[in-house]
Parts: structure tokens; C-alpha cells; sequence
């Protein structure tokens, strides 16, 4: 359905790309401005070869039309920035980097996505020097959507009420639409973890949760290096300037900061969130570990878990369970699916853990000592990092701001 609202896209990278290729299929939008900030190769032939062609995920022609191809994009004009895309509109911005200086409202775009990850303190002025995601307001955007969780870089600043982060079928109450006007759509990590930690709570209560940590097996990412570089003046990280085509890379995720905005009862809890970088270009990997507070006469066991997860995948569309033996490429591409579970590798052990009252001595407390049985729980969910799990949810997170803001 055309909506009769031009969408925005501020950026062209991995995820600027897929949903530009994902709206374009769907014709949701009456037009497509897409702001690159400068200019590309030769012109605007270089730009369509780039959204043409993509080493993950194919050409165009057949993410479109399937096996058989077909022509996809059509009507280059150079001098006025413009091409058609299986048919939609789409004009190409290269003028200005800094959102403030982007030319939303003359071209008359309303809602516009933020996909290059530069802009995600929420609480920056509209005017900063080095921009902000404010400054879409600015340039005449009514609404902005990040494709990146918010980074407060202020130490002590809540992120302020106009600002909202969701995560699809997790928490879509909160969106107020005529309230928020910055809305983060979370992380791939945080998007697949959110359906990690959903269903077991929802089924054995946020109270039976002691801790959790989870470790991602990420894919890399456009920070990283093809070869091994000087890092920049000041970087604490000389890891990030090695090779990841050769290398497996410790690094960090703000998936647990992030998850406490989607699922407000996990800020109790002891989180921890680990990252590790390996050299494939998309399709990764959390393992969830649980520890839960448990009971000897009736312990959570694999089989209760399982249970759950396919119970609530029976009635999303965001969750799938399966049994199969899978490995990364399997989940690539799989549409709109925020984590899969790998059921086959779910397991769990129930224990006594004693407490010793020793400590509270020394505290001036008189403690006797306790026996408490606790149930660990480690969890597998593939997730599509690029396309399938991320890019799709994002553009259905596009589709319905657009739908409330048409409402208006």
C-alpha cells in the first residue's frame, strides 16, 4: 500500500542498504530519499551498482522477483539524483553529513531512519557541531527512528521522554505516538536476546531469575579491519584494528544496557553481556546462561523450557523453534525472525547451593546457613544479524510509525 509519506533513509552501509532494498519491495512509501552525506564513485551509476549487487545476500533482481530475476532499477538522472526501484521513486541526497544540514523538508520527508550509527545520544542538542539524531528534527523530520540503541554519553542523564526504544512484539505499548518523536529500535543482539529472556519470564516469573550472562557470536561488522592497521590516536582497543578475515576478536555489546529499556524487570537482575567477533558476514549466535532460583520437588528442566519456546512461537511470528541441527548460513535471510531457537542444545542442571552464614558474621548479622537449590540453564538462539533478523524487524517498526502517523 503506498502511504502517500516519503520515508528518509540517512545512510547507505549494511543496513541503510537492506532496508532500502526491503521498502522498495513492499511500496509502503510514495517516494525513498536516502542521504549518503557525499558523493559516491563516478556518480549516481556507482550508487545503483552498490544496491544492485551484495555479496551476502545477491542481486537485487532476485531478492525481488525470486529465481527468475527481472529488472530492478531503472531511470537514472544524474543531474536530479533520482532512480526508480522495482518501481518506487527513490532520489539520492550527497550534500550534507551533519542531520541537521539534510534537506528533509524541502523534499518533504516526515519520517526518517537513521541508519548510521553515529547519531545515538538522544539527550545532544539539535545544532551539536558533530550532529545529532535531533537534528532530523531540525532539518523537518517529525519522527526518527534509529537502527542502533541509545548511547546517553552524559553520565547521570536518564534518556529524556520524547525517546523511546522497542523491540517488536516485546514491548510495542510503549510507543506513544504522539509523545515520542525518537524512537531506537534496539539492536539485532538485544532484538534476538529480548526473545531469549521474554517467553521463560512471561512462563516462570522475573522473581526465579539470579542472574543471567550471555555471550554473542557475532559476525563482523563494518567497524572492523580487513588487515591488520595502526589504531587511531588514543584507542584503547588494539583489537579492533586486527584482521577479522584470520582472527576470532574479543570484543564488547551494550545488549545488556539496552535490554533493560525493552524489559524494564531485567535492570534487577545481574546481567552480563559478552562479545566475540568471528570472520563470517552475517548469521550469529547467543548463548544464554541462566541461573534460576529453583525448587527440588519440581525443577526447571529442558523439557519445560523447550516447552515454552515452542509454545510462544506457535503464536509469534518473531520467534521460531526448531530441533534441526543447524549452522549459521541455515538462518540467514529468514524473514522477520528475531532469534531462533536451537532446541536440540538447551540444557539445564539443578543443584543445592549452600550458603555460609561466615560472611554475615563478619557483618555483625547472626546468619545461619541456608541450602538453596538452583537451577542453570544454558539457552542457544541463532539470529540473522544483517537481513533476516534485524533489517526486517526494523522495516516493520518503519511501517507502523508511518501507519500512526497517518492516522493523525
Amino acid at each position: 500500500m503506498n502511504s502517500g509519506i516519503k520515508l528518509g533513509i540517512n545512510g547507505l552501509g549494511r543496513i541503510g542498504k537492506l532496508l532500502l532494498r526491503h521498502q522498495c519491495a513492499g511500496g509502503n512509501f510514495s517516494e525513498i530519499v536516502v542521504n549518503t552525506g557525499r558523493d559516491v564513485g563516478r556518480g549516481l551509476s556507482d550508487i545503483a551498482a552498490y544496491i544492485e549487487r551484495d555479496s551476502t545476500y545477491g542481486r537485487l533482481g532476485y531478492y525481488l522477483h525470486g529465481h527468475r530475476g527481472g529488472r530492478a532499477i531503472e531511470e537514472l538522472d544524474e543531474q536530479a539524483g533520482t532512480m526508480r526501484i522495482n518501481g518506487v521513486p527513490v532520489r539520492i541526497l550527497r550534500e550534507s553529513r551533519n542531520p541537521k544540514d539534510i534537506k528533509w523538508r524541502r523534499n518533504n520527508v516526515r519520517l526518517v531512519v537513521d541508519t548510521t550509527g553515529a547519531f545515538n545520544d538522544p539527550t545532544a542538542d539539535m545544532d551539536a557541531p558533530r550532529g545529532a539524531c535531533r537534528g532530523h528534527l531540525m532539518a523537518g523530520a517529525d519522527k526518527v527512528i534509529l537502527s542502533a540503541p541509545f548511547k546517553v554519553k552524559a553520565k547521570g542523564i536518564d534518556v529524556p521522554a520524547d525517546a523511546v526504544t522497542l523491540v517488536a512484539g516485546i514491548n510495542d505499548e510503549d510507543y506513544r505516538p504522539g509523545g515520542h518523536n525518537i524512537i531506537s529500535a534496539a539492536s539485532c543482539t538485544t532484538t534476538c536476546l529480548a526473545y531469549m529472556i521474554k517467553p521463560l519470564m512471561d512462563a516462570i516469573g522475573a522473581a526465579r531469575f539470579l542472574s543471567a550472562s550471555m555471550v554473542t557470536v557475532h559476525a563482523a561488522t563494518g567497524s572492523q579491519q580487513v588487515l591488520d592497521r595502526l589504531p587511531g590516536a588514543g584507542a584503547k582497543d588494539r583489537r579492533k584494528n586486527r584482521s577479522i578475515l584470520n582472527n576470532i576478536i574479543l570484543t564488547t555489546t551494550g545488549a545488556a544496557r539496552a535490554l533493560g529499556q525493552v524489559i524494564p524487570e531485567m535492570r534487577t537482575i545481574g546481567f552480563m553481556a559478552e562479545s566475540v567477533r568471528v570472520p563470517v558476514t552475517t548469521g550469529s549466535l547467543i548463548i544464554l546462561v541462566l541461573n534460576l532460583q529453583d525448587s527440588l520437588d519440581a525443577p526447571v528442566k529442558r523439557e519445560l523450557i523447550n516447552s515454552v519456546y515452542r509454545d510462544f512461537a506457535a503464536q509469534s511470528p518473531y520467534l521460531e523453534y526448531t530441533e534441526e541441527q543447524n549452522v549459521s548460513s541455515d538462518i540467514i535471510g529468514m524473514p522477520a525472525v528475531a532469534a531462533i531457537i536451537e532446541a536440540s542444545e538447551t540444557h539445564t542442571r539443578t543443584g543445592v547451593i549452600r550458603v555460609h552464614p561466615e560472611p554475615a558474621k563478619k557483618a555483625g548479622r547472626e546468619v545461619r546457613g541456608m541450602e538453596v537449590p538452583v537451577t542453570q540453564a544454558v539457552i542457544y538462539g541463532w539470529y540473522d544479524n544483517e537481513l533476516g533478523s534485524y533489517t526486517n524487524m526494523l522495516a516493520e517498526r518503519v511501517d507502523s510509525v508511518a501507519d500512526s502517523m497517518r492516522s493523525k
